[in-house]
């Protein structure tokens, strides 16, 4: 049966709470679940069917550090005008977790619509006056979708994660998503093997859906219309962005050690190598290596980086304060490795699981002693593509260790974007003397600066001549690369390290500087930031 309920006909009172003036194409909501309930998964079907709507939008995922359990939140912005950085006052609140129910109902604006579990022992009407609440029978409406079967021993199991569509078919109903964004939504999430899985969701959403075209008003506020915003554009995280980089950046060793929030990105790239890097005769041509510890991790990525391989890793705050030794290592016997450092809240252990920019500074000084380091820092999904690839460029023509600056918003969050663009430029290995070129020159001198821009030739590690062979070290040296503590060496080499550094200020991506130049007040964004700025 189908009935279209008006709110100011049917209850005046909660009218009276509400914006008289329709909100098109401006919404925030804020979905609170429990971790582990399988909420992820409907709350990227509803930003997915905005995406289908054509509305820019983005989600910004809050959860714990723990497997299952405690509270979790989900926030999508959506904005015609392309704005989707984080809104703190959601406009529509969706209450699944009664632990946190009352806390969150509380702290709403005036004007929020809060919809609720009907089975919650607590009544949020009673919280507050001037707050719209709807109590939704979500149960029922599952159990009505996907009926109880004794034969299935994961019926419960599933019944919970079948639930969480019901919000997203209520949400579809009260904010004008059409249910075909929904079905299209979740065929994008439930590909392949899990047809079931799609038809079971499909069927929960659109029979909340119903229910809410039946008993909910049909004039809420906070509505979308479809328009053309996204045809060009597509919805991916940083980190999976930043693994694109390290495909087409040409990365063929790739060094890791779980971490919250990097493990995604080195989880990408192995799946995108295993696709895409494969040679004529069918074998692979990159090493993927889980080391037992940051340490490892490292070490292998600047051994890696000295025997010629383009070379990184993917580690977060803990993971750099490890790697310090190392880097210091490689800047100064300038071994070319890239280090993506998907920032977390710290200090120590902190929190895992929410952002942080708390390590620029130390990137670009990590290492006792004079050690300056190369930060990109990306302030887009592109351009976690597009520095991921720069900084194995600008490692191996520069021999030195160059840090991409994420955080965890970015990285493990869905953003809108431009497609991908394919490189522009091919591959760059810096200066690099082969057995050819010393045959020619008959010497080789490793750490003498022939060119003035404080970037010295190297050699590859099996380069058959033997005037390619030299020490590597973090020792003293001189500019055959013999052991040296003669002052006159040590600042000569120093000298020229820093000279080097101004010379890479010529070569790093640009500030983009957008807005009115004849302006008093600037505003400096980085990383995820630079979506609440623009």
């Amino acid at each position: 049966m189908s009935v279209t309920l008006s709110l100011a006909e049917t209850s005046p009172a909660l009218a009276a709470k509400l914006p008289t003036t329709p909100q098109i194409n401006d919404l925030s909501i804020r979905v609170g679940t429990v971790n582990g309930s399988g909420s992820q998964s409907a709350n990227l079907v509803l930003l997915r069917a905005l995406y289908a709507m054509g509305v820019p939008c983005s989600g910004k995922n809050i959860f714990p550090s723990n497997i299952e359990g405690l509270p979790t939140w989900f926030h999508i912005r959506a904005s015609a005008k392309g704005y989707v950085g984080h809104r703190v006052d959601p406009q529509i609140l969706v209450c699944m977790n009664e632990v946190i129910a009352r806390d969150d109902a509380t702290q709403l604006k005036p004007g929020t619509i809060c919809l609720y579990r009907d089975d919650f022992d607590v009544d949020l009407k009673g919280l507050r006056d001037d707050v719209v609440f709807f109590p939704v029978p979500f149960q029922k409406l599952a159990e009505r979708a996907y009926p109880p079967d004794k034969t299935d021993k994961g019926y419960r199991d599933k019944l919970r994660k079948v639930v969480n569509m019901g919000y997203v078919g209520v949400l579809a109903s009260v904010c004008g998503i059409t249910i075909d964004a929904v079905e299209t939504a979740i065929h994008r999430e439930s590909p392949g093997r899990k047809a079931k899985a799609a038809e079971i969701n499909i069927s929960a959403a659109r029979t909340a859906y119903e229910w809410a075209q039946e008993h909910l008003p049909a004039d809420l506020p906070y509505r979308v219309e479809p328009i053309e915003s996204t045809q060009d554009k597509i919805l991916i995280e940083g980190n999976k962005a930043a693994a694109l980089g390290v495909l087409f950046g040409g990365a063929n060793v790739l060094t890791w050690y779980p971490i919250t929030p990097s493990s995604s990105l080195a989880e990408y790239a192995e799946e995108f190598l295993k696709k895409h890097r494969i040679e004529p005769d069918g074998k692979h041509s990159y090493a993927i290596v889980q080391a037992e510890d940051e340490l490892a991790a490292i070490g292998m990525a600047v051994g890696a980086g000295w025997a010629g391989a383009r070379a990184l890793t993917a580690t977060s705050g803990p993971g750099i304060s490890l790697m310090s030794e190392f880097v210091g290592l490689a800047y100064f016997a300038e071994i070319p490795v890239v280090i993506i450092d998907v920032q977390r809240m710290g200090p120590s252990t902190g929190l895992p699981t929410r952002t942080s920019q708390g390590d620029v500074l130390k990137m670009h000084l990590l290492g006792h002693g004079d050690c300056r380091h190369i930060v990109l820092i990306p302030g887009s999904v592109e351009e976690c593509y597009e520095m991921t690839i720069e900084a194995l460029d600008l490692a191996q023509k520069f021999q030195t260790p160059v840090f991409v600056a994420m955080d965890l918003d970015l990285g493990m969050n869905l953003w809108l974007s431009s497609p991908l663009a394919y490189p522009a430029k091919p591959i760059q290995r810096g200066k690099v003397r082969t057995a050819a070129d010393l045959e020619r020159l008959g010497r080789f001198e490793r750490y003498k600066d022939l060119d003035g821009d404080g970037v010295c030739y190297r050699t590859i590690p099996g380069t058959e001549n033997p005037l390619a062979a030299y020490f590597t070290r973090g020792t003293g040296h001189n500019e055959k690369s013999g052991y040296s503590e003669r002052p006159e060496d040590w600042k000569k080499n120093l000298d020229r390290l820093a000279l080097k550094l101004e010379t890479a200020r010529g070569a790093i991506p640009r500030p983009v500087i957008e807005g009115d130049f004849s302006a008093r007040v600037g505003l400096i964004a980085y990383g995820s930031t630079h979506f609440a700025v623009t």
